[in-house]
């Protein structure tokens, strides 16, 4: 009995230290203000801060300040390497699906754009976003809304997806398309 507990305390210790290595933004300054996902580096505009990632599928994730203090904003970077997570209009069409509404009455629309070189689209919807895992429980947001970027990398596209308040993400939509397209 005692050996036995002891062998599950180490094991649980190993297993949370080893799920802790990963939850760092890799590339990193020791500021948090720029940070790497797949060959980008990006630089986050100086009032919002850099968060550990909530999951494995996270490769950085930054947290944009709400208004007079109100919900925050949140911008999600994912790289899942070459081939993988589907293509450009996929990915648009998935992210639009994220809305209570019909994808015809999100007030969407997308542009494309470069990065060093390499096509960026950028896409834009407005409604009642359904926040939660991908699979699982949905909590309506009515009145947010949506800023995603994907560059589409010889290494894998890197996913850029702004979701928040509308108030909050609209106004930031400068900072972000700054940000997406000035990575090095």
């Amino acid at each position: 009995m005692k050996f036995s507990s002891l062998v599950l305390g180490r094991c649980s210790l190993l297993f949370l230290c080893l799920g802790f290595m990963d939850l760092g933004v890799r590339g990193q300054d020791a500021t948090g203000k720029t940070f790497t996902v797949s060959e980008y580096q990006f630089t986050r505009p100086d009032s919002w801060r850099t968060l550990r990632p909530r999951s494995s599928m996270r490769k950085a994730q930054l947290s944009v300040p709400g208004k007079k203090g109100g919900e925050a904003g949140e911008v999600v970077f994912f790289h899942f390497g070459p081939g993988n997570a589907g293509g450009t209009k996929a990915n648009v069409d998935r992210w639009l699906r994220q809305f209570q509404e019909p994808v015809a009455e999100l007030n969407s629309k997308t542009e494309t754009g470069q990065v060093g070189g390499t096509k960026v689209s950028f896409v834009q919807a407005e409604g009642t976003f359904l926040s939660g895992p991908p699979v699982g429980r949905k909590i309506p947001k009515p009145g947010y809304a949506l800023l995603g970027a994907i560059i589409e990398a010889e290494k894998g596209f890197v996913f850029v997806k702004f979701t928040g308040p509308k108030s909050v993400v609209l106004a930031a939509e400068g900072d972000f398309k700054t940000m997406v397209t000035s990575a090095k």
